[in-house]
């Protein structure tokens, strides 16, 4: 995974990009969660949307730099 994008001449960090996409990809997932009714079950909904902000940027940040999973949890 590279550090930087070069955007226009501008370097955005790779991070942030991540972030974007992460957050992109959650509106979906947000949408189909209340339209099961998933949120019924969810005590607190801003900290739970938080936390699903957060896993999906750590998988969309793993699948970009073609993360092992495997091998990140041997000692």
């Amino acid at each position: 995974m590279i550090g930087e994008f070069n955007v226009f001449g501008v370097f955005v960090p790779s991070a942030l990009v991540w972030a974007i996409v992460a957050a992109i990809v959650a509106v979906p997932v947000r949408r189909l969660l209340d339209a099961i009714g998933f949120y019924k079950i969810v005590w607190h909904r801003g900290l739970f949307d938080v936390a699903l902000l957060a896993i999906l940027w750590a998988a969309v940040a793993a699948f970009a730099g073609g993360f092992d999973f495997v091998s990140a949890f041997r000692s």
